[in-house]
């Protein structure tokens, strides 16, 4: 996804796991030996698989107005908003170095791939618009390589590394549960993470500004407000991004619901489309 440093951010999570001992508590009483109280489970973070599943839903009903996020690998055009070819599961963009990236990665994993031959182009349009020695095969070769499951793999690691893993630590350094951790992963995803206001550390910033997260002792719900208020800030500030549906609709619903843990049923809506996970 395209971000001021690529010039767009919810993996595998722990899944909860309840033991009863029912047998051993009984035994114990007889024998007088003092009961164990069982901690309540952790809640799942974003990284449980199934709560990754579900934030590579939420992003891909934003980005592509589907739920089918594995349909996009193949995904590729020029949307117009100055980053030259946005692409795959993610929005790997050619103007903004994480596309070069991605082809980089495959090729170092897969030499004389079909993208191979574009890394001298895709080095040269980095920071620009531009096309030039993309065209005209580009999309077609970029589609062809998304039917081979290493360049698959290679956009699933790519995403994790740059988007997923970077929004799933800070969010629980901050000490937020699901919700939040999507809420990071959403805006670094859209914004990336550079050093521009708009950036995520820079949202973030804003948000400190006016509420602490439950790591620093405040209220999850309240900072998680004030994360969102400065997200839709970032988004008003450049008209690609001016249409704030996914946080107005879609996380704000959650958040207003109490769902800090991301737990289905979920329902939203993305620019007037509505979704359901079950």
């Amino acid at each position: 996804m395209s971000h001021p440093d690529r010039e767009s951010v919810p993996t595998p999570l722990s899944r909860r796991t309840v033991v009863a001992v029912i047998g051993a508590v009984a035994s114990g009483a007889l024998l007088s030996v003092p009961r164990a109280v069982a901690k309540p489970a952790a809640a799942s973070g974003l990284d449980d698989p199934a709560k990754k599943e579900i934030a590579m839903k939420l992003v891909s009903s934003a980005e592509n107005s589907s739920l089918d996020w594995k349909a996009q690998y193949k995904y590729i055009e020029d949307i117009g908003d100055g980053r030259g070819y946005t692409a795959g599961i993610i929005g790997f963009c050619s103007g903004t170095g994480d596309m070069l990236d991605l082809v980089q990665l495959y090729t170092d994993r897969k030499p004389g791939n079909v993208l191979a031959k574009y890394l001298p182009a895709l080095r040269r349009v980095n920071g620009s618009d531009s096309h030039d020695g993309l065209d005209p095969d580009f999309p077609k070769d970029w589609r062809k390589a998304a039917q081979d499951t290493a360049f698959q793999q290679a956009q699933n690691d790519e995403r994790d590394r740059v988007y997923f893993n970077p929004a799933v630590k800070q969010g629980k350094a901050d000490g937020l549960r699901a919700l939040g951790q999507f809420t990071y992963y959403d805006a670094i995803v859209m914004h990336g993470d550079g050093d521009d206001p708009t950036s995520f550390r820079n949202i973030r910033k804003r948000a400190l500004r006016s509420a602490k997260p439950p790591a620093q002792g405040g209220d999850e719900t309240t900072y998680l407000g004030a994360f969102l208020d400065a997200r839709v800030w970032a988004m008003k500030q450049e008209e690609a991004h001016s249409d704030t549906t996914r946080v107005d609709t879609e996380q704000r619903v959650f958040l207003r619901k109490g769902n800090l843990d991301l737990n289905p049923p979920l329902d939203w809506k993305v620019y007037g489309d509505s979704y359901h996970i079950g």
